[in-house]
């Protein structure tokens, strides 16, 4: 673990502090929009713009990258990142924020897959496991905590915007500074949808329903809590509570899905994650009650955690699930396809998730979130019903944030593909080939090798 961070610190240094800006900014705007008494509608099409570049990013950064290289484009993603932020506080209009949005999410894209490209590139199948572990705690880590950045300052004034770009700024720093080669870098292509569908219906069904969830959450949990007249400290307590029981809760969740029927996992989280969510609309109560009048947000603080506990584990079971029926050397592209249908979903959570709002109420959000974490169940239910659970022995739970990206993928020690040999392999391999062939013996053994691995693959 030490060898890690000592190889890798610039880069999980230059992560965490992008990671405190992203989760301050995601917080900030909300709360802005409300004061800006921006309509709930126009909120969530703002709010959906980080999505829609996030998936486009997503999809085209790789030619980018390939072209310009890993160290120019961080540098220029990180400056747009940062630019944009700035923007916010210059033009307010749902309208310019939306295109300010999209480049912020395109942005990230670029910066999430050159992370991970790097992080593949200096890790092995002994300690990638490792390596993802300490990156997840970071992201989900330093993302919480940046959320006690709202009480920096009021979010009406300009310093918080500033005091982002200024991270965004800072996270360059140490990345850029670094000695070490950029990774070689590979483009992965997705799985197609139709072939993702016929090996995992529940996979693919989940992942789309599962975008527009998480989206939802994260881009409206603020708004919601702002127009319940939450402080801004209970605001950030709130926002903190989802990150962090979202990323314990990894472990426990995904143990048990090694353990029992994955799919049925599936269904009791999705299920409780709804039961949780409607249990916080009777504790939000008189919440939205000047001082002195409003119930105690204890009861919905506990439900929020629980919720959050059920729901945020639950693309690396969906990922997990997908790849019990597919084989190992799929798992990688199977992965990419299913990010790719969590993005189309994710593009318009936030927008359907504020329209239901302006509808029902605020406590719509919830209702939002409930509704589609029942159908993620039902459908499940459907699917075991009619299909048989298969064992594949190369699959089993790895956590994996939401924002993964394709490249991310290959992270999973499960994915380590077979290495090519070394230089001084082959050079070793001749030798000893050119002394048996002295003694008439003939054989080849990079051949061998080869077929040895392929033959223990095979089994």
């Amino acid at each position: 673990m030490f060898k890690i961070l000592r190889n890798s610190w610039a880069l999980f240094l230059g992560m965490s502090l992008i990671m405190l800006a992203y989760g301050f900014q995601g917080s900030l705007l909300g709360v802005r929009a409300v004061q800006e008494e921006f309509s709930l509608t126009s909120t969530g099409f703002m709010m959906s713009g980080y999505f829609v570049g996030y998936f486009l990013g997503a999809k085209y950064i790789t030619t980018i990258i390939s072209r310009v290289g890993h160290i120019r484009s961080f540098a220029a993603f990180a400056s747009f990142a940062s630019v944009a932020i700035l923007a916010h506080s210059i033009i307010i209009n749902p309208v310019t924020w939306f295109l300010f949005r999209v480049i912020t999410g395109l942005s990230m894209a670029s910066i999430y897959t050159i992370a991970e490209s790097w992080l593949n590139d200096r890790s092995s199948n002994k300690n990638r496991g490792s390596v993802l572990s300490i990156y997840m705690i970071i992201l989900y880590g330093s993302m919480g905590f940046g959320m006690f950045f709202l009480n920096f300052s009021a979010p009406e004034n300009f310093e918080p915007f500033i005091l982002i770009s200024l991270l965004m700024s800072v996270a360059l720093i140490p990345i850029l500074m670094t000695k070490r080669k950029a990774p070689s870098f590979k483009r992965i292509q997705p799985m197609k949808l139709k072939e993702l569908y016929e090996a995992s219906p529940l996979g693919m069904v989940s992942a789309l329903l599962y975008g527009l969830i998480q989206s939802a959450l994260f881009s409206l949990l603020a708004v919601y809590a702002t127009s319940m007249n939450f402080t801004i400290l209970e605001i950030s307590i709130a926002t903190f509570l989802l990150a962090i029981s979202g990323a314990i809760s990894q472990w426990p969740i995904g143990k048990l899905s090694d353990i029992f029927d994955r799919r049925r996992v599936i269904v009791y989280s999705t299920f409780a994650a709804g039961i949780f969510a409607i249990f916080a609309i009777f504790a939000s109560g008189q919440m939205y009650l000047p001082d002195g009048l409003s119930t105690p947000k204890t009861w919905f603080y506990i439900f929020l955690i629980l919720f959050s506990f059920t729901s945020l584990p639950m693309f690396a079971i969906i990922l997990a699930h997908t790849n019990d029926y597919i084989t190992k050397e799929k798992f990688v592209v199977a992965g990419a396809g299913l990010q790719f249908v969590f993005g189309m979903g994710a593009m318009t959570g936030p927008l359907l998730c504020s329209i239901f709002m302006n509808i029902v109420g605020l406590n719509g959000f919830w209702i939002f979130l409930a509704i589609f974490h029942f159908l993620i169940g039902v459908f499940g239910l459907y699917r075991m019903r009619i299909r048989e659970t298969l064992e594949n022995p190369d699959s089993q739970f790895i956590a994996m944030p939401e924002s993964i990206t394709p490249l991310g993928m290959e992270l999973n020690p499960q994915t380590e593909p077979i290495a090519a040999p070394s230089r001084e392999f082959k050079e070793l391999a001749k030798s000893l080939e050119s002394k048996l062939k002295e003694r008439n013996i003939i054989i080849d053994i990079e051949k061998e090798v080869a077929q040895a691995k392929t033959k223990k693959e095979n089994n």
